[in-house]
């Protein structure tokens, strides 16, 4: 439970003085513990106090000498003994610095409150218990019994310490109650009281809105079925056979005849009762049954008893009798409590010893009948650690503090911190939980930023916003050799093509009869058709010449070498001036066979345009390779067509 303070401002504040509410728990239900008695609460400065013991600081008020007392040096305001709420939920106090020679105040008195917060030690508690109550049997299911009310003497003001949920452990299936209001109800239609006509309903009260680790109280109902009239008269069933005697008579006799006797007369009828086959019958209509849950296999956890209303007592295989068995399954301490939830826990590196970092809680899947207790503590390895420690609450929680400041993420960022924790079961069970806490860089307000150890490798002073730029030039520098090193591979490999895409294959291939060029637009041969010849301008090649020539030109050798350098100059310039030639560092090749060839040029470009004949007879010359076309367009005797 937390002491905190409330001004009043009864009086004029003084805002030269400063109260700083320390961070300090008060616990062990609602009181102070032993451990921690004389542990500052407050702190008590004037402005006017410049450190050099001139200054004395007094207090009065409730409490004041005996349950508070104050260092008249510091200012500190300590806790003498334990605290309970439930005793005295406030304090009242007044506080002054006076001149230590003078003993005349140098600020004006302030009052100020010390308000106890509740914590939850007190259970709930049936005042008007134990109960009685009456039903009238038969009755139909959600009849109201009768309602039970306990009350918690904790703050109802704060949490859920005094917040109770009802629930039935004896009882069922029966009756029930609502959670909220402790109403109890009828459970199951046609109760009888002839079968029955008492129970006894154990309800309980669990704070905390019923969650794992509030208090609970119980109470005893004990209900009683009232009688109503749901049974017809029967005759007793005693006999197999009747005798009865019958009379008839004449109601309305004529006077006039009664001389001649009685107009009446009797006799005597037998009645035999033949047996027929009944169902068994059993004795109860519904058997309540209760079992551990540890019982073994085999037991013998009840029995239930029929019997044949037939005279015979004959088994009767055709007919069958139905009963119910209502068995309640009555829990064992068998599992042992463990962590609530898994805990993320962080100490930043400049906490100060005492500061609590974490509150662990335990839960426990069995569900005794008077609530769970856990006590938690430190493994007997970890008890005598100096870096942190723990405090059991007293409410079903744990306290985690540090023992001392200057954690280092450089030196350790992690530890791990074995918890003991016991219940309250019948043999107790136990459990060993570990606590991961992580060392964090926190900002002023002690909220943590960054808890990676990793960046403890970094220089001094390196911002986060400065890694991601490091990390982007790395990365761009990565690329940049990626693609140089693609490149180079690329130079280093061959120029291979293919047939298809040999630029050599722009010479039309003549292996069947027909015309002569048809592909004369994908590469301009006048560059290598036209190697021996001396350019002294460059005619533009999208303007048609004038002048058509009636022969092939003459043309004038020149030596091999200056034709290869004329025409690797002509090639460079080109592509100097060519906005769409390859990259600098691409490879050209170019087909070109020099000078030496018997033959001219096969282009039909050069060729006259007229449509005179032409004599083809020195194609007979060129040798064997081009007899076929000597053959087609020769004017001797072998170029007739069969």
């Amino acid at each position: 439970m937390e002491m905190d303070w409330v001004p009043t401002y009864l009086n004029s504040f003084p805002y030269s003085i400063f109260f700083a509410l320390c961070l300090f728990l008060v616990m062990a239900g609602d009181s102070l513990p032993l451990s921690h008695l004389g542990s500052p609460v407050h702190l008590l400065h004037s402005d006017v106090d410049k450190g050099d013991g001139s200054i004395k600081y007094i207090l009065s008020g409730e409490g004041a000498s005996s349950i508070f007392i104050i260092d008249e040096n510091t200012g500190d305001i300590h806790a003498t003994k334990r605290l309970d709420r439930e005793e005295q939920a406030y304090y009242t106090l007044r506080a002054q610095a006076l001149d230590r020679l003078t003993n005349k105040p140098v600020e004006p008195e302030s009052e100020f409150v010390i308000k106890i917060q509740d914590i939850n030690d007190n259970e709930p508690k049936f005042l008007d218990g134990p109960y009685t109550a009456g039903v009238p049997e038969m009755s139909p299911v959600g009849t109201s019994v009768v309602q039970v009310t306990a009350t918690d003497a904790d703050d109802p003001t704060y949490g859920n310490s005094a917040r109770v949920v009802y629930s039935i452990l004896q009882g069922q299936p029966y009756f029930s109650v609502e959670p909220k209001t402790g109403v109890i109800k009828t459970a199951l239609p046609n109760m009888d009281r002839e079968a029955k006509d008492q129970y006894l309903l154990v309800i309980q009260a669990k704070d905390m809105v019923g969650q794992n680790g509030g208090l609970s109280g119980t109470t005893s109902v004990t209900v009683t079925l009232t009688d109503v009239n749901d049974n017809p008269p029967r005759f007793p069933r005693t006999k197999t056979s009747y005798t009865l005697r019958i009379e008839a008579a004449n109601k309305d006799a004529d006077p006039r005849f009664l001389s001649l006797g009685p107009f009446s007369d009797t006799t005597t009828v037998k009645i035999i009762v033949e047996d027929v086959d009944e169902p068994p019958v059993f004795s109860a209509p519904l058997y309540p049954m209760e079992v551990s849950e540890a019982t073994q296999v085999g037991n013998i956890i009840g029995t239930v008893a029929a019997h044949d209303p037939d005279s015979s007592n004959s088994p009767n295989p055709s007919q069958v009798g139905r009963g119910y068995v209502a068995i309640t399954i009555l829990d064992i301490n068998d599992n042992a409590p463990e962590f609530a939830m898994d805990y993320e826990t962080t100490v930043c590196e400049n906490a100060q010893p005492g500061q609590v970092i974490q509150k662990v809680s335990a839960v426990d899947k069995d569900e005794p009948s008077n609530g769970h207790q856990f006590y938690f503590s430190l493994t007997t390895d970890a008890t005598n650690n100096h870096n942190f420690s723990l405090k059991d609450n007293k409410d079903n929680t744990a306290s985690i503090l540090t023992r001392r400041n200057g954690f280092r993420r450089q030196e350790q960022s992690v530890y791990y911190l074995p918890i003991f924790i016991v219940d309250s079961g019948s043999p107790s069970l136990s459990s060993t939980n570990t606590l991961t806490i992580r060392v964090c860089d926190c900002d002023a307000d002690g909220v943590a930023q960054t808890c990676n150890a990793e960046a403890y490798v970094l220089p001094a002073g390196l911002s986060t916003g400065a890694l991601i730029a490091i990390l982007a030039c790395v990365l761009t520098l990565l690329v940049l050799i990626l693609l140089i090193v693609t490149m180079r591979r690329r130079k280093k490999e061959p120029l291979i093509f293919d047939e298809e895409r040999d630029i050599r294959e722009n010479i039309v291939r003549y292996d069947d009869e027909g015309g002569g060029e048809e592909d004369t637009e994908a590469f301009d041969m006048a560059a290598l058709r036209n190697l021996n010849v001396m350019r002294d301008t460059k005619t533009r090649r999208d303007v048609t010449p004038e002048i058509q020539f009636l022969g092939r030109p003459t043309f004038k050798s020149i030596p091999d070498n200056v034709i290869f350098r004329e025409f690797i100059w002509e090639r460079l310039k080109e592509a100097d001036v060519d906005p769409c030639a390859p990259p600098y560092d691409s490879l050209q090749t170019y087909a070109f066979e020099g000078n030496g060839s018997v033959a001219d040029s096969l282009s039909s470009l050069d060729s006259v345009s007229s449509n005179s004949d032409q004599n083809y007879d020195y194609l007979s010359d060129w040798g064997p390779r081009f007899k076929r076309l000597a053959d087609m367009y020769g004017t001797g005797p072998e170029s007739l067509y069969s």
